[in-house]
């Protein structure tokens, strides 16, 4: 993975997926409650406060409320999150400016292991 996420200066939407990438893999569900993945909340923290963050989840209504008063327990900030979400694949389609800036990026990591590149808003 890349030491650095350069990014343009424009505000920014960031589309996290919960379990596995922010969360223990359906820790909810084997231990009883979520565990937060190390060095979530100092990447949460890094993000810039005009950007927008969007959470997505398979989790059923029935979590709803725990996951919820677990992100709040945790200072998890969001704008949006959206339960109920299909297991397979999420496809984000954007364009391109006519600058040629690309207006998507996507990153896999692996399962339970919150590896990002740092943000630095260069381009």
């Amino acid at each position: 993975m890349e030491d650095k996420l350069v990014l343009s200066t424009l505000p920014k939407t960031w589309i996290f997926d919960l379990d596995g990438t922010l969360v223990k893999h359906n820790g909810y569900k084997t231990d009883g409650t979520d565990t937060l993945l190390p060095e979530v909340r100092e990447y949460f923290d890094s993000i810039p406060a005009e950007d927008r963050i969007v959470l997505l989840t398979a989790r059923t209504d029935k979590y709803r409320q725990q996951t919820l008063d677990f992100l709040a327990g945790h200072h998890i900030r969001y704008d949006a999150i959206l339960f109920n979400m299909p297991v397979g694949e999420r496809i984000l389609v954007n364009d391109r400016k006519p600058s040629g800036l690309d207006m998507s990026v996507a990153i896999n990591i692996d399962r339970n292991r919150f590896q990002l590149p740092a943000i630095s808003r260069e381009k």
